[in-house]
């Protein structure tokens, strides 16, 4: 299967890939790491987007396509891929349908995680982890059982992401929204798009997603 997975930051896209990936012998593809990937591969497109990067440019869309043309075509990706940060634009959008289809591919769906704004902020505002075994915590859902200590290894320092603040969150939701929103109109006037909700829990999504996978396979 073939697939792209949308949803705003910490709609907990990465976790939902993993499971279809183990799921269903897919592959995630996130274009954030695989361009970190190839520069550190020192590919020639590595080359080419390290050198984009110093000069403080954006990487082209030109650029982004041809690696993952390059990218869908490895033997792991086989029995299919999901594609996580890609498209972010109808542009994008056009030029994946136009480089899958030079290639004998189609999209078979594209999921939505749909989220409540007010509630993904409060969500993601509270975040901390342990800075000694990585364990997670949030100040509301997920408190230590003992204030200061973790429940995990007993260590007594926690991390929060600087990014991980009301403001910024929201910023991002506006942007995600923003470029996204033209996007699903896209899909869904081909018939791709499914949409699911995000802010159920983490197996419930899970559920929701492979409920749509296996109807599609058995189609």
């Amino acid at each position: 299967m073939r697939l792209v997975l949308l949803g705003p930051p910490a709609a907990g896209k990465g976790t939902q890939a993993k499971r279809l990936d183990d799921r269903y012998g897919t592959v995630q593809i996130a274009t954030g790491d695989m361009l970190r990937a190839e520069i550190a591969a020192g590919t020639p497109i590595g080359l080419k987007v390290k050198e984009v990067m110093r000069a403080g440019q954006l990487v082209s869309d030109d650029i982004v396509i041809h690696m993952l043309e390059a990218r869908i075509v490895r033997p792991d990706c086989a029995k299919g891929f999901i594609l996580d940060g890609f498209p972010r634009t109808v542009e994008q959008a056009k030029a994946l349908d136009a480089m899958l289809a030079k290639n004998g591919m189609t999209l078979d769906a594209v999921l939505e995680l749909k989220v409540d704004d007010a509630a993904l902020i409060e969500r993601v505002a509270g975040r901390f982890t342990c800075a000694s075994c990585g364990e997670g915590y949030h100040d509301k859902f997920k408190p230590t059982k003992v204030p200061g200590t973790c429940d995990r290894c007993g260590g007594h320092e926690f991390i929060r992401r600087p990014d991980d603040n009301r403001e910024t969150i929201a910023a991002r939701l506006v942007a995600y929204h923003t470029q996204t929103e033209p996007i699903l109109a896209y899909y869904a006037a081909s018939g791709r798009l499914k949409s699911v909700d995000g802010m159920a829990g983490m197996d419930q999504v899970t559920a929701s997603l492979t409920a749509i996978l296996d109807q599609l396979r058995s189609a």
